[in-house]
């Protein structure tokens, strides 16, 4: 039998010719560890992503800072955890990418908790630290908001179905420059309108740091889910024979 992974082995006293070895196995990382480094992955990728996003939204950095920062940070998260969870860092980006065929089943919702607790975790260590919540934006035009946030994320879901999953462009080093400066566009051209989310985990932020109300996040949520689907859908009919 394969003995189990141990942290702690310690030896007391003679026992006949030999030492009596006392085992104490901590846990097992096998199996349970593989199962966790894509969610801490994610995690990780999601949360600094939300704290760039809530560190420069709060106190209005000038000019365009923000959108700078925001697509600088998620280029970067992208190439920090892509070999090790493929660097959604998005719900909507979890879907695309189940619906496209490269994300399994099974893995779709611990994706999207540790994404969306990663955003609520950045949410509260961005007020803390910068030291007071933001002023949620007044949404007169829901429709508006809807289809700015479904646009780019389904822009952004379409760029990493092509850059980051397809296979004719596989080993590329570009993927992470084109998901940041997607994001980077869209806040820039958008941002006014409805935010600039295109991530549910960001949305879910954006309520938690008082920049969105809470009564109106549903339109971001349900763009962004719907616009990761469609990309998805697209990138099948683009490509049926890249499985």
């Amino acid at each position: 039998m394969r003995r189990p992974p141990t942290f702690v082995e310690l030896r007391r006293g003679k026992q006949g010719d030999g030492y009596r070895v006392v085992t104490i196995t901590l846990f097992c990382l096998d199996g349970a560890m593989e199962k966790l480094r894509p969610c801490i992955a994610e995690f990780i990728g999601t949360f600094f992503l939300v704290l760039t996003v809530g560190c420069t939204v709060i106190p209005g950095a000038a000019g365009v800072i923000a959108p700078l920062a925001i697509g600088a940070v998620l280029m970067a998260m992208v190439y920090a955890t892509g070999h090790i969870s493929g660097a959604h860092l998005n719900p909507a980006v979890t879907l695309a990418v189940f619906v496209r065929g490269r994300c399994k089943a099974k893995d779709v919702i611990p994706y999207w908790v540790a994404q969306l607790v990663a955003g609520l975790a950045a949410a509260f260590v961005a007020v803390y630290l910068v030291g007071k919540n933001g002023t949620p934006m007044k949404i007169t035009n829901a429709s508006l908001v809807f289809v700015a946030e479904f646009l780019f994320t389904f822009a952004l879901a379409f760029v990493v179905l092509n850059s980051a999953t397809s296979k004719d462009t596989a080993n590329n080093s570009f993927y992470g420059l084109a998901i940041g400066m997607t994001v980077m566009v869209g806040a820039f051209s958008v941002g006014s309108i409805s935010g600039g989310a295109f991530n549910p985990a960001v949305a879910v932020g954006l309520v938690m740091m008082k920049l969105v109300h809470f009564a109106n996040v549903w339109i971001h949520i349900v763009a962004e889910l719907a616009g990761g689907l469609a990309a998805g859908l697209i990138f099948k009919v683009l490509n049926p024979t890249d499985k």
